[in-house]
């Protein structure tokens, strides 16, 4: 099953019928299992169609491209974090004493407030990581998609990780900072703790809103980028680019 990658990661592409004209499927993908598998080279050897596994690379890169487009245009618009349970953000761990405290109060209206407008940041800094997904795939190199091929149901998305994490935290740093001004998240934040520091006896808490945001908005893209490949690689007739529709539409 997990050798199946090169069928498409492509999420929003066009469904393919296995039909007369793609008899040999199953002898297409054999062949490219083992171009894939043995080939040193990114230029080298032909097998499916005349193409060489430079070109099937590629066509796995734009699956890949494809499938992390997507991913970022579903996290990055309105409610993409705050109206999906699966990647939604809390309230930082560490205002869990704010809390307990304004809920008390009857002041959870002001929390409510505090944690929708941390998803809106999350939302808006998301389509920074276009760009970086751009820059990841183009610096794969053969042995890079050899790896991704035969290695485990998220290589792709550990190899992103890998490549990615750092670079996109500090792209997406200052633009949630800003994000989290614009969309009020400072001001309802500043006017939780004023609240609460007027509440006696309670401990002293405190948060750092951006790297939170930073930190659970690269969780949710690299969330769902594992749940498209693993998608795919159990159903890997189920979507295809252009690129890959020729590699395995060959006679």
């Amino acid at each position: 099953m997990r050798r199946m990658i090169l069928a498409g990661f492509a999420a929003s592409a066009l469904v393919f019928t296995v039909g007369p004209g793609h008899a040999q499927f199953g002898d297409l993908l054999k062949k490219g299992q083992e171009m894939l598998g043995g080939s040193k080279s990114g230029g080298g050897s032909s097998g499916i169609g005349g193409l060489s596994t430079g070109e099937i690379t590629q066509g796995l890169k734009e699956a890949l491209r494809v499938g992390s487009d997507r991913v970022v245009t579903q996290v990055g618009k309105s409610d993409g974090y705050n109206g999906d349970p699966a990647i939604h953000l809390p309230l930082p761990g560490s205002l869990k004493s704010v809390q307990s405290a304004l809920r008390a109060a009857g002041m959870s209206g002001m929390l409510d407030d505090l944690e929708l407008k941390l998803n809106r940041a999350a939302e808006v800094a998301a389509p920074k990581a276009k760009t970086l997904f751009v820059d990841a795939i183009a610096a794969m190199s053969v042995d890079d998609a050899k790896k991704i091929y035969n290695g485990p149901d998220d290589a792709a998305t550990r190899y992103f990780q890998g490549k990615m994490t750092k670079p996109l935290a500090a792209e997406m740093a200052p633009v949630v900072n800003e994000s989290l001004s614009e969309v009020g998240a400072i001001k309802s934040y500043d006017s939780v703790m004023g609240q609460y520091k007027q509440i006696p006896f309670v401990p002293d808490a405190k948060a750092n809103l951006t790297d939170y945001v930073v930190e659970k908005g690269m969780d949710g893209i690299f969330h769902y980028l594992a749940k498209e490949e693993a998608a795919i690689r159990q159903n890997p007739l189920k979507r295809s680019t252009e690129v890959l529709k020729k590699v395995f539409g060959s006679n």
